[in-house]
């Protein structure tokens, strides 16, 4: 099947950069455009997009407000969001994730990365850079939070293997390295995942990697000076 793409980028050009590079994949298509943060939500309800690459700093409404909005509707469940940002310069990458956002990637992405990013998106899992997810987690979690936290105590629901997959996931290990870990198969791997996220209620691997870090289950090293 195809999978539909939904871009919402500032600069014209970056999108058109995109449109090209992605309808050139057989198995992907860009089925619309947004040049504002306000623009993506109502695309991505227009269009229903498999996955939408968001750009964080845009002009009325920015990547992060959208991401929120649409993570929260209930209509919109099917659609990821994948956000573009710059891992050196960019501090908005745990806030994404909180606000829903199925993984993060560089801008400096070479292209092929960029179309199997959307692809591991599209098939449910997130994408995660396991250092960078490790220094900026860490760096947001020293910072106060209004929010309420995951605690210990939310991890009792998990059992002992599952408890193990978590740690995995917030390593940044796909299925099939969990699997080779564990010594389990693929299925297996994803299924225990699965189990995870539905007695915790997270909407994908992303928010496993925040419950994880938020309830101690694992700890991320101290930010590099």
């Amino acid at each position: 099947m195809t999978v539909r793409v939904l871009l919402a980028d500032d600069q014209t050009l970056i999108r058109a950069g995109f449109r090209a590079l992605i309808d050139s994949a057989p198995d992907l298509s860009v089925v619309g455009e947004a040049a504002t943060g306000r623009e993506a939500v109502v695309q991505a309800r227009a269009t229903r997009a498999d996955v939408l690459l968001m750009d964080i700093r845009m002009p009325d409404l920015d990547g992060l407000a959208a991401t929120r909005q649409i993570t929260a509707d209930e209509d919109l469940a099917g659609v990821r969001v994948l956000i573009l940002t710059t891992f050196e310069v960019d501090e908005y990458v745990f806030e994404a994730l909180r606000a829903g956002a199925s993984g993060f990637l560089g801008k400096g992405v070479e292209p092929v990365e960029l179309l199997d990013a959307i692809r591991t998106v599209a098939a449910g899992e997130a994408l995660l850079s396991p250092k960078a997810t490790r220094g900026l987690i860490a760096r947001f979690l020293a910072q106060p939070d209004p929010e309420p936290r995951a605690t210990p105590e939310r991890l009792r629901v998990l059992t002992e293997r599952e408890r193990e997959v978590v740690a995995l996931v917030a390593a940044g290990l796909s299925n099939e390295q969990i699997a080779q870990r564990l010594v389990v198969s693929p299925l297996t791997a994803k299924t225990h995942v699965n189990r995870a996220m539905a007695k915790l209620d997270a909407r994908d691997r992303a928010q496993l990697v925040v419950i994880a870090y938020q309830s101690g289950l694992v700890r991320a090293d101290p930010p590099a000076r």
